[in-house]
């Protein structure tokens, strides 16, 4: 469980020890300063991110810290309540945002292979809340079922992205006109 039910998020035991053993003072010059200067939250139900990491400095102050290898001040992770119910996707987002906290801000393939092989992302059949967010997303979208360009055959919408191939003929799909 990601937290207790009405408490604050956790962070789990050794997981700062496990980012200490994977990064580099220069690629996260705030990493030493997370165990003192770090608070969890909840974030807002109405939120429509799954975590986000706030500093207390702006980014020329910040700037000007992880230069001269200084504190960060107070930062704060909050995630989404809904984490609470899928721990996977929940260490999986609390990973990322503590990348962001020491100091890993960019969105690079160093940041992406580090969340990865601390705590890799839940396929959508382990996640129910991927599932949920999946099937939010198609709610909304207007076309409910897709239409073969090739054979005329419907079938109900289950995918965000277009698909490959027609189920019925298996030719590349192309939007019916």
């Amino acid at each position: 469980m990601a937290a207790s039910p009405n408490g604050p998020p956790n962070l789990p035991e050794g997981i700062l020890e496990e980012l200490t053993s994977r990064l580099t003072r220069d690629e996260a010059p705030f990493l030493r300063y997370l165990a003192k200067e770090l608070s969890l939250q909840w974030a807002d139900s109405s939120e429509n991110r799954l975590g986000y990491t706030r500093f207390e400095y702006d980014h020329h102050e910040l700037f000007r810290r992880r230069r001269l290898r200084g504190s960060p001040g107070p930062i704060t992770i909050a995630l989404h309540p809904r984490l609470k119910d899928d721990e996977k996707l929940y260490l999986h987002t609390l990973v990322h945002e503590l990348l962001h906290a020491a100091g890993l801000v960019d969105h690079g393939n160093r940041h992406q292979e580090l969340v990865h092989q601390i705590a890799p992302a839940p396929k959508l059949s382990e996640s129910v809340v991927l599932r949920s967010m999946r099937e939010e997303v198609l709610a909304g979208l207007p076309e409910q079922s897709w239409i073969c360009g090739e054979c005329g055959h419907t079938w109900e919408r289950r995918r965000v992205s277009l698909p490959q191939r027609c189920p019925k003929c298996a030719r590349p799909f192309s939007v019916r006109k």
